[in-house]
């Protein structure tokens, strides 16, 4: 019986929420945030929009990951959008970027590549490769950050839903010198982390994991970590469920070799891509301590959810209180308006948002009183 579910639960979710199409104004009357806060439309026409960053000039930098390129993004002038120009093309699914000693540095599937900083078009032969990963895969997308020790940190995700990995690479977030030497493993047992950041002014690297598939609407949650060098987040062996580790079904009984719990569990299937901590002052004091992440929304569950930016405050301790909606309606029954990828603060405080689904991103910013 169970696996008869299962085998429906898969057929619905294949056919997943439908793209539904409306014009602009329509889409933007649909979405919600906070009082105060108002969201706005910065720039489209981007392809597969995906991770951003800013450069220390503060202009926006994003990743056309079908299309193989890297857009910046001047800043808008008023009410304007932001025209987007091509600065890197020829890439192989390039997901993320990063700006470090005055280069850019992009995470491509089978590699992470290092770019000089320049006003014109580059290309791949412009680049030198700093890291050679494992490609392709079930997860494919490749997320860099630099953190506090000025160490180049890389996610890479497993080739399966859950599986015994050939490459101990998989499954991991490793970390290296900015030149790509001294590579190792910092932490394993990571289905597929795409959301990662530093906590600022503490250190501590936080990232996101989805789990495994085909248990059902609500196993196993997805889980964000306070990720610790050496430590084992559970994945194939097992996942985390109410604070409790629970052996994975097909391959538990190998032995649990877990060594470290989520901070916070969310519900299963919401896709948690980007995250980033608030660093700006435009906004409300009670935003100032936690982060956003993007979901991108489910596919393999019968009811959708996710599609949407949540915000998760972080108390003086360092737990983490009650996830909220922030910016939601981009998914209406099973029709879907957009798919939020990536979360960033802005240079003047505001959060853009980039949307792969639409290839727009979306900029909010607070015109309410602080309290």
């Amino acid at each position: 019986m169970r696996k008869i579910l299962l085998r429906t639960l898969g057929l619905l979710s294949l056919c997943g929420p439908l793209s539904a199409q409306v014009d602009d104004l329509d889409l933007l009357s649909r979405l919600s945030v906070p009082p105060g806060f108002r969201v706005s439309l910065y720039a489209q026409d981007l392809g597969d929009a995906r991770g951003m960053a800013l450069s220390p000039e503060g202009e926006l930098y994003v990743c056309d990951k079908s299309g193989g390129r890297v857009l910046c993004l001047p800043p808008a002038v008023g009410e304007g959008m932001s025209e987007a120009k091509v600065v890197l093309q020829d890439l192989h699914r390039p997901h993320s970027l990063a700006f470090h000693q005055g280069r850019l540095y992009v995470g491509e599937t089978d590699r992470v590549s290092r770019f000089p900083r320049t006003d014109q078009r580059l290309s791949r032969e412009d680049g030198s490769t700093v890291l050679e990963l494992p490609g392709g895969g079930g997860h494919h997308t490749r997320t860099i950050l630099f953190g506090p020790d000025g160490k180049l940190y890389v996610s890479i995700g497993s080739t399966c839903n859950v599986c015994e990995e050939a490459d101990e690479r998989r499954a991991t977030i490793c970390r290296a010198d900015p030149s790509g030497a001294n590579f190792e493993v910092f932490a394993r047992g990571l289905r597929n982390t795409v959301g990662m950041a530093f906590r600022p002014g503490v250190g501590e690297l936080w990232a996101s994991s989805h789990g495994r598939d085909n248990l059902g609407d609500d196993l196993p949650p997805e889980c964000f970590y306070r990720v610790q060098k050496g430590k084992h987040y559970g994945w194939p062996y097992s996942y985390s469920h109410k604070g409790k580790v629970v052996p994975d079904p097909d391959l538990g009984n190998k032995g649990v070799r877990q060594t470290g719990l989520p901070v916070l569990e969310y519900q299963a299937h919401s896709a948690p891509l980007g995250l980033t901590f608030y660093t700006g002052e435009a906004f409300p004091p009670a935003y100032r301590q936690g982060f956003f992440t993007a979901f991108h929304g489910s596919w393999n569950r019968s009811a959708p959810t996710g599609y949407k930016v949540v915000f998760v405050p972080i108390k003086a301790d360092g737990t983490v209180g009650h996830p909220m909606d922030f910016l939601h309606g981009f998914l209406e029954g099973r029709s879907r308006f957009g798919r939020p990828v990536d979360v960033l603060t802005g240079p003047t405080g505001e959060l853009f948002v980039s949307d792969d689904h639409r290839g727009r991103i979306y900029r909010v910013t607070y015109e309410g009183t602080h309290r």
